[in-house]
């Protein structure tokens, strides 16, 4: 990349500039920093169209924000899940032992300490899922699923609030 704005550079980025290309296509064809180019146009009082830089950030920041739906009913979905398993059987095993024998059990539902991890990473998801549409307040579908989560939460910590702890 060359050093100097030769005057020879100067002309060819005028040129470029009134063909319409940007401040780095500018910088690219001539072999100099954008920034270069930039202090160049601004001495010249050249000003770059910025339009299609502004809707590209424009449908970028659109795509960012299906993302972040999609990803608040990827949590949804596994926190629901999760939920969902906290009253099935469960099944314990064990390997090994002088003999290298495996062992297995099913349980009527987790222990204590699965359902409180259940729990507690489904509250996770929630809460990283709340975030997620604070930030994106216009959306109404992932709204209805936080909803259905909450309920799903507020049953689960009534069922699995026992006097004796279990």
């Amino acid at each position: 990349m060359a050093t100097t704005f030769t005057d020879e550079m100067r002309a060819e980025a005028r040129r470029l500039h009134a063909e319409g290309l940007g401040c780095n296509a500018i910088a690219k064809r001539i072999g100099i920093s954008p920034a270069a180019v930039s202090r160049w146009a601004k001495r010249e009082g050249l000003v770059f169209d910025r339009s299609r830089t502004k809707r590209a950030v424009e449908a970028h920041t659109v795509d960012l924000a299906a993302a972040r739906l999609r990803l608040v009913g990827k949590m949804a979905t596994a926190a629901e899940g999760m939920l969902d398993s906290i009253g099935s059987p469960y099944l314990v095993y064990n390997f090994g032992g002088k003999d290298n024998t495996y062992e297995e059990h099913t349980l009527a539902s987790p222990p204590v300490e699965v359902k409180r991890s259940i729990i507690v990473t489904a509250g996770i998801a929630f809460d990283k899922a709340s975030r997620i549409v604070e930030r994106d307040p216009d959306v109404s579908g992932p709204v209805s699923t936080l909803q259905k989560l909450e309920t799903a939460f507020e049953s689960i910590l009534r069922t699995t609030d026992t006097p004796d702890g279990a």
